[in-house]
């Protein structure tokens, strides 16, 4: 089953909300207990492509393996107040898998010039975005393009600001 993911539904986890983006930002392939995630190249405004944010809440590890182009793979830890304690940032490659712990709220973004495609594990409700990363308008960082250049912009909706951490 193909599944459209169109601008309306991505516009509650962008930066500007308001901003003409892409039509289409990505497509969601299922089969049995598996996705196939396709996002396309291009901006919403000045922030890159991405999905919406998904609870990887399966128990144990999730392996997420790109298949196609560039991007990062953006994970966030909140505490019991909803302020990030923890946010982590991994690129993606062809045939690069990242794994991701249970519990960590993910986000893919395509930074490349082609579409970005990424295999993973079947997230059971696609509605699993949490109530705080909704009503913060995504996670505590934005990926945007300044001065040519890949930047993390932070989302003014958190008061907590974590380190970036690399994976």
């Amino acid at each position: 089953m193909v599944i459209t993911i169109n601008q309306k539904d991505l516009k509650p986890v962008l930066m500007e909300p308001k901003v003409l983006g892409i039509k289409n930002p990505y497509y969601i392939i299922r089969e049995g207990n598996r996705v196939i995630l396709v996002i396309a190249q291009g901006k919403n405004g000045v922030e890159f492509n991405k999905t919406t944010c998904f609870l990887s809440n399966n128990l144990g590890v999730n392996v997420y393996q790109c298949l196609y182009g560039q991007g990062i793979l953006l994970m966030q830890r909140n505490d019991e107040a909803g302020e990030a304690k923890e946010f982590k940032v991994a690129t993606l490659s062809q045939s690069k898998q990242v794994e991701v712990p249970a519990g960590l709220v993910i986000c893919i973004i395509n930074v490349g010039r082609n579409f970005l495609v990424v295999h993973g594990p079947l997230i059971e409700n696609e509605e699993l975005e949490s109530k705080t990363i909704i009503e913060r308008h995504g996670l505590a960082y934005y990926v945007v393009e300044k001065k040519g250049e890949i930047a993390f912009e932070q989302n003014p909706n958190y008061s907590v600001h974590p380190q970036i951490s690399t994976e």
